[in-house]
């Protein structure tokens, strides 16, 4: 008898051939749910609705280590994102070089996003800023209302204010925060709007180098087993893991016979 298991997750194409049916897991009957990634996280991490899910990377580091052993992480990587193309400051303001970044006030829209986490350790690491001369602001990226999805505990001399009342985007335009790190672009960037601007223009070679460098490719999400799953039965990790692999393989074969470069495939120009 093969076990019913939701996974729900973005709609990628490294996932399709698992989630059509060509490619199977042994010994499972998948039920697939693809939703915005946003409804994905936020329904599984509050309330485990479904049996298998993507989910944060952070989110999921975040959980673990405050003792939540609800579920387990496989090592397949929905996403995978270079992160210095997402810093965006004001075009007429006072960030020109990383460096600016000192002394100032920048949003993002969770702490424990994982595109955040990267970000803040290229600055501090990469970069050598200080996590504690800087001004972080919390708020949604186009719309008021984002919150943490997990309890955070920021390091020693950070401040962090929550603004649920309005947006990055609109304290971007406004001069309230000098620069957004944030996943998805601000709106007044993706509509053109010549006021806002990427901090790296030159983000591929910079994103290049990088990688060049550290041999690090960042994990954005992973996909994540409920723990109950795992006790009743053990083997469903394992099959599930060679599905998502087989699944990849045959999406990397048509990126490849198309010539698709994953990395910066469909990355916003300017």
């Amino acid at each position: 008898m093969r076990v019913p298991l939701t996974i729900a997750t973005s709609d990628y194409d490294h996932f399709r051939d698992f989630r059509l049916g060509t490619v199977q897991a042994e010994g499972i009957d998948p039920t697939w749910l693809c939703m915005d990634i946003h409804e994905v996280f936020a329904r599984f991490t509050a309330n485990r609705e479904w049996e298998v899910s993507e989910i944060s990377l952070a989110k999921y580091v975040a959980l673990t280590a405050q003792g939540d052993e609800s579920y387990w992480a496989l090592p397949v990587f929905p996403s995978r994102m270079f992160r210095h193309s997402s810093i965006y400051v004001r075009s007429d303001g006072p960030i020109s070089s990383i460096g600016d970044l000192v002394g100032r006030r920048v949003g993002l829209p969770e702490w424990a996003q994982t595109a955040a986490v990267y970000s803040r350790g290229f600055l501090q690491h990469q970069y050598s800023i200080d996590l504690a001369s800087i001004e972080w602001v919390q708020a949604g990226v186009n719309q008021p209302g984002r919150i943490e999805k997990v309890e955070i505990e920021l390091p020693k001399g950070v401040k962090l204010t929550r603004r649920p009342d309005t947006s990055l985007n609109e304290m971007l335009l406004s001069g309230e925060i000098d620069a957004a790190l944030a996943a998805r672009p601000p709106d007044a960037f993706v509509n053109g709007d010549s006021r806002v601007r990427r901090l790296f223009q030159n983000y591929r070679e910079v994103e290049e180098q990088y990688y060049r460098s550290t041999g690090i490719f960042p994990i954005m999400h992973t996909v994540a087993v409920r723990r109950d799953v795992l006790q009743n039965h053990p083997w469903v990790p394992r099959n599930l893991f060679k599905a998502f692999e087989e699944a990849k393989r045959r999406s990397v074969a048509r990126a490849l016979a198309s010539r698709c470069r994953h990395a910066w495939h469909g990355a916003r120009p300017g």
